[in-house]
């Protein structure tokens, strides 16, 4: 399995199970809507169903998994209404943060180090996250950097959506560079402004393109 940051490996046998069903989600070997249960889970992964469940738990507080008393744990479906609440967000606290970050002269070494890590839709959506949290970890407000790692989830949920869409990594990947050369460059208003921007356009799209909030 892959991880966030490339040799990380899981703490506990806990954070295996929610590191490989959060991945699977995330790379659509687990489709929206689908039903997780915990015995087959637990039988593909080799563990009990106590790590499930608990990883399936956090999944929900993630907004990843959906949890119904009657119908038990599925992928959450991506709708127009959770797309616009999570994009409206990262909206007003993003491209500040990567502002401050500028401002403080943040290192964006990592920022630069995943552009090139596109090789496949998987990894591909493991370096977009990595990407836009490399900017803004660096903005010196731990509870703005909390805030938007909380969003992170569900933001990757909503991307490889969009990319399901319309495949468009390529014009968002010279986006990236653009407001990577930016923030390099010292200009912080001119990297939040093209951040803004990019997120932006990025949300009008897929929003549009989503079905409607589901009751």
């Amino acid at each position: 399995m892959m991880y966030d940051r490339p040799g990380a490996l899981p703490a506990s046998r806990t954070d295996f199970v929610l590191e490989s069903i959060k991945e699977a989600i995330l790379y659509g070997k687990l489709k929206p809507g689908q039903a997780l249960v915990e015995t087959d889970l637990a039988a593909s992964l080799n563990v009990s169903k106590t790590p499930v469940r608990e990883a399936l738990k956090t999944l929900a507080g993630s907004g990843l998994v959906v949890m119904s008393p009657y119908k038990g744990a599925s992928v959450r479906v991506v709708d127009a209404e959770m797309a616009a609440s999570v994009y409206d967000v990262r909206m007003l606290l993003e491209p500040e943060a990567l502002r401050r970050a500028v401002a403080l002269g943040a290192d964006f070494t990592e920022a630069r180090s995943v552009l090139d890590d596109t090789s496949d839709l998987a990894r591909r959506s493991l370096a977009n996250r990595r990407f836009h949290r490399a900017l803004y970890a660096g903005c010196g407000n731990p509870l703005m950097v909390e805030i938007l790692d909380g969003l992170r989830d569900q933001a990757a949920l909503i991307t490889v959506a969009g990319w399901g869409i319309s495949p468009t990594w390529e014009a968002e990947d010279a986006e990236h560079r653009a407001i990577l050369v930016a923030a390099e460059e010292g200009h912080g208003d001119v990297a939040a402004d093209l951040l803004r921007r990019h997120v932006q356009t990025f949300a009008d799209r897929v929003v549009e393109e989503l079905p409607d909030g589901v009751r």
